[in-house]
């Protein structure tokens, strides 16, 4: 994938790499068809724009321009084969860009106010100089280049507003100071810089800011400074209370001191409160979600060591986290989980207690193609119906969608999974399993060739996640978009995901692999002859029967074609992750061989 910067000198990258683009006119070209964005510009308007003068041969000079350009940005394209980025159409040219840093840029800032303050210190750190840096006298670019800078002093600020929101007034100061300096007649910059230090407990440096402000408005521009900065002033001199709000990590700091003066280091209430606090802690993703791991186990353990049967499940059914991924981050953990929420329900008689563990006891199951996971999803489903409790029926439908996995061709199923968790959670305010929602019919629309719906879910799980800081989402939307564009590049950023990401579930898939498998550029590797029942069934099953063909293995390619007829119709792409194509175009291979290798065996499948 070939990736172009213009938010600084023009430049392009192929796979990470930058390209050697010859001269500054080949450079004016590629630059006047990025702010086409896709139109055609026509060979007469890139002459007019390179020269004041046109030449004897300009028109044929733009054509070599054009020319090299192709040889640059698609150096694999065979001669004389239709150039796919760099097109001739009608009377110019096009460029088919999908990545550019000015138009990520945008989309960042066009998510206002969702965008978050990694989402705007990221965008910023694009930036390598003025946008279109050696087109300053350009007309061509001038609009271009205005709009892009106003942009960037919008993003300055809005970084800046999120710091003081998280209670980061100092480290907003440095980049502020130099903001009004290089900008003075920015107001709201001023306003910022001000309150940035008065939160920083630097009051006379605040009232001396907004004094410099007056004076610079009044003689050189002739204005007085607006209504809001006199209130700020004035709110300064007074020390009004709002200018201070409580950050959060206040708040935290004297909640948590509170519970430890009023809450015995021995009370049971603690495992409980433990058990909320590791909740919240494991969609934080990364270090979080590890922590929440490791000590989700000490905390069932230690309620089962106090002989208290409804403690402990409460302690076990306490921990609803949303789940996704259909492979067990630490299968021992989980496979203790499950004995201990067995033990747990032998004597739970309270049936929202009795629903949270057979959840339990699916969700931790997932991946095993075990029948007992399998009912217990579906007895706690009906539990939670009878007690018409939201956040349970939740939390059980979870557990249904980790269980529809024994066998392929269930995108069906899953799909009215999600649909059911969309409008529970939305009518609920249960923003974790709204997410979730989206994010299993993003995989389903995926399976069923409904890629508009899912795009259209992978947007409102990034939006609600932007929303409600869920960093984990990403992951998932961000590898979806590189199965879309198919590309290595896209795929390899992605991947970079996974490393601090705290799911070795995902890692252990060999995701990368897979995707590069699915784009036809690493051979298949030899993988497990009986797939897990998870996520990726139907793509291994996929694999398995490509390499049976090539290999002419009869009996497997029997067992593939037993296991992919279900999905007949359905693309292998149910994960979101990576797409194989078509189940059918495997399918009409295998079929000879289901033909002539005899009756298949009885798969022992329900539904």
């Amino acid at each position: 994938m070939v990736a172009f910067g213009v938010l600084g000198p023009v430049t392009a990258w192929r796979d990470g790499v930058e390209l050697a683009l010859k001269g500054p006119r080949h450079r004016a070209v590629l630059a006047r068809l990025v702010i086409a964005r896709g139109r055609v510009v026509p060979v007469d308007s890139l002459v007019a724009d390179l020269w004041t003068v046109p030449p004897d041969g300009a028109t044929s000079a733009v054509r070599t321009f054009v020319a090299a350009l192709r040889r640059a940005l698609e150096p694999d394209r065979p001669p004389r084969s239709k150039p796919t980025l760099l097109i001739t159409e009608g009377p110019g040219y096009a460029l088919k860009a999908t990545d550019v840093d000015a138009w990520r840029f945008e989309q960042v800032m066009a998510r206002r106010p969702q965008a978050s303050l990694a989402e705007l210190q990221e965008a910023l750190d694009w930036w390598r100089g003025p946008a279109y840096a050696e087109f300053a006298d350009t007309p061509w670019a001038h609009a271009e280049r205005s709009k892009l800078a106003e942009l960037r002093l919008t993003a300055i600020e809005r970084q800046a507003e999120a710091q003081l929101a998280m209670g980061l007034a100092a480290d907003a100061v440095p980049a502020l100071d130099a903001h009004v300096a290089e900008h003075p007649w920015r107001e709201d910059a001023w306003r910022l810089l001000a309150l940035a230090l008065y939160r920083s407990d630097r009051q006379g440096d605040a009232l001396a800011v907004l004094r410099n402000a007056r004076t610079l408005l009044i003689e050189q521009l002739g204005v007085d400074p607006t209504p809001a900065l006199q209130r700020l002033e004035t709110d300064i001199l007074n020390q009004a209370e709002h200018l201070t709000p409580q950050a959060a990590g206040q708040v935290w700091a004297k909640a948590t001191a509170a519970y430890d003066r009023a809450v015995a280091s021995t009370a049971r209430a603690r495992l409980e409160s433990t058990v909320g606090l590791l909740r919240n802690l494991a969609v934080t993703g990364g270090t979080g979600l590890e922590a929440a791991r490791e000590h989700r186990l000490a905390a069932i353990t230690a309620a089962e060591e106090l002989g208290d049967p409804e403690l402990t499940a409460r302690v076990i059914g306490l921990y609803d986290v949303p789940a996704i991924w259909t492979r067990s981050d630490d299968q021992q953990q989980a496979d203790a989980i499950v004995a201990a929420s067995e033990r747990a329900l032998k004597a739970a008689t309270q049936p929202a207690a009795r629903a949270r563990l057979l959840a339990t006891v699916a969700i931790e199951s997932r991946g095993s193609n075990s029948t007992r996971a399998r009912a217990a999803a579906q007895d706690a489903v009906e539990l939670a119906r009878e007690l018409e409790d939201p956040a349970l029926l939740a939390f059980a439908l979870n557990s249904l969608f980790m269980q529809t996995f024994y066998r392929a061709g269930l995108a069906d199923q899953r799909d009215e999974i999600g649909a059911e968790l969309i409008t529970l959670a939305s009518r609920h305010d249960l923003t974790t399993y709204e997410v979730l929602g989206h994010l299993i019919r993003m995989q389903a629309r995926s399976a069923l060739q409904d890629f508009t719906a899912a795009d259209s879910h992978a947007a409102a799980a990034d939006d609600l996640a932007a929303r409600r800081e869920l960093p984990l989402v990403a992951v998932f939307t961000t590898w979806y978009r590189a199965m879309r564009a198919g590309d290595q590049t896209a795929y390899r950023q992605a991947a970079t995901l996974l490393d601090n990401a705290g799911m070795p579930g995902m890692l252990a898939d060999n995701l990368l692999d897979l995707a590069l498998q699915s784009l036809g550029l690493t051979a298949p590797t030899p993988g497990p002859t009986e797939p897990a029942a998870d996520l990726l069934l139907e793509a291994r099953w996929c694999l398995i029967a490509k390499q049976a063909i090539e290999h002419d293995d009869h009996e497997t390619m029997r067992r593939a074609l037993e296991a992919l007829t279900p999905a007949a119709g359905q693309l292998s792409a149910g994960s979101g992750l990576i797409n194989l194509g078509p189940i059918d175009q495997y399918l009409e291979e295998l079929r000879p061989c289901g033909r002539t290798a005899g009756p298949p065996r009885p798969s022992g499948r329900g539904g």
